[in-house]
């Protein structure tokens, strides 16, 4: 801690967290005067039966509901101009996201669009688009259903080119969800893959929190705890789920969105390209990538490493098997430890690591990341 420097902290969001907390819905929006709410959410889950249940029971409380689910697995700009046009014309008053990562981002990304008229990439954080967030955002309730990203409680929404497909975070402290209902029993039907595959995203949010470079000794509280929380439930989550398994999966996920406001890491800019190249789902990249971006971060880390292994039940002094580990987590959850079991190939190696080089996440990592050590990770890795 340098006692000569100030520093700025914030955890604002309100959380309804528990069994059942979803009925309390139509009675929040009700309450705060919002009958004409835009839910935003993926075509799958749109699909499903417990969201037409929420539909239908806030119809029934004499809620006027507009569905918005046109979005692609990884959002791009129309996707979010679209939703836009929508809420300005059955005029909206709210706007509800429900669903993982994608849902949520782009439910975000709506809320900001609705008062600010730039071009929407105006406000990429990178380019210092933040300062252009000054106008207050309609109403935003988000209701997660996986225990992934923790979009839920997050301030950022990363929506990606049309074209050329490259990730733009649209960042702002006023994009915080007003109100977070977090349901355990929205995330009890997530299949064996969609369960392993979102919780090693959120396993990854509190390693890389954690070991980030920037100052935030509250966020490695959190991410520790949270570690800590996933490792217990994560398996028995994937094959044997239970109220439990579920409840801790979808904390330890808030926990890892709200610590990684402290920073991510070489693995994330491992995994955004593979997503961006090869459209591979975003939890499964950072799952492979994992147990390689924290071997190339143990060196000069190791009393860190020695913490993460102690909070994720592998004893006292464990930070040296702490990779393995990570490979047998993979191996439990039946996913894979190589870049070729997701499609990668020799040919994609350039084109990934100048894509890693470029990401925006690796300059927090505790450590530099040059182009070659991206490639020799990928070439580790594949």
């Amino acid at each position: 801690m340098n006692i000569q420097q100030t520093y700025s902290f914030s955890f604002p969001t309100t959380i309804r967290f528990g069994v059942g907390v979803i009925s309390e819905l139509p009675g929040y929006l009700k309450a705060h005067g919002l009958l004409r709410p835009l839910l935003v959410t993926d075509p799958l889950v749109s699909q499903l039966d417990f969201f037409k249940e929420i539909v239908n029971n806030l119809k029934a409380e004499g809620l006027a509901v507009e569905v918005y689910s046109e979005m692609h697995k990884n959002p791009v700009k129309s996707d979010v101009l679209k939703g836009k046009v929508l809420y300005a014309a059955t005029g909206r008053n709210a706007i509800v996201g429900v669903g993982g990562g994608v849902p949520l981002d782009v439910a975000r990304a709506i809320a900001l669009s609705i008062n600010h008229h730039r071009d929407l990439f105006d406000y990429d954080d990178l380019i210092g688009g933040d300062q252009y967030v000054t106008e207050p955002i309609p109403h935003l309730v988000t209701v997660p259903t996986t225990s992934g990203t923790g979009s839920e409680v997050g301030r950022s929404a990363i929506i990606a080119e049309d074209e050329s497909k490259k990730k733009r975070i649209l960042f702002s402290p006023s994009l915080l969800a007003k109100m977070v209902f977090a349901d355990p029993m929205l995330t009890m039907d997530l299949p064996p893959f969609v369960t392993a595959a979102t919780g090693m995203d959120a396993l990854t949010h509190n390693l890389e929190a954690f070991l980030a470079k920037n100052f935030h000794p509250i966020c490695n509280g959190i991410a520790l705890e949270g570690m800590k929380l996933i490792s217990e439930s994560i398996v028995i989550a994937t094959h044997q789920p239970d109220l439990e398994s579920r409840a801790k999966m979808l904390m330890g996920s808030m926990m890892g969105a709200i610590a990684f406001q402290k920073g991510l890491g070489v693995v994330h800019s491992l995994a955004h390209p593979l997503s961006s190249l090869l459209d591979t789902h975003h939890g499964l990249a950072n799952a492979v990538n994992l147990p390689y971006g924290m071997g190339f971060n143990y060196d000069n880390f190791e009393s860190q490493f020695d913490q993460m292994a102690y909070m994720m039940g592998q004893g006292a002094g464990a930070g040296e098997k702490f990779v393995d580990y990570l490979f047998d987590l993979n191996k439990q959850l039946q996913l894979p430890s190589k870049l070729s079991g997701i499609g990668v190939t020799k040919d994609h190696i350039e084109t990934l690591s100048d894509l890693a080089a470029a990401d925006f996440c690796h300059p927090n990592n505790p450590k530099p990341v040059s182009r070659e050590d991206f490639k020799g990770l990928y070439l580790k890795a594949l």
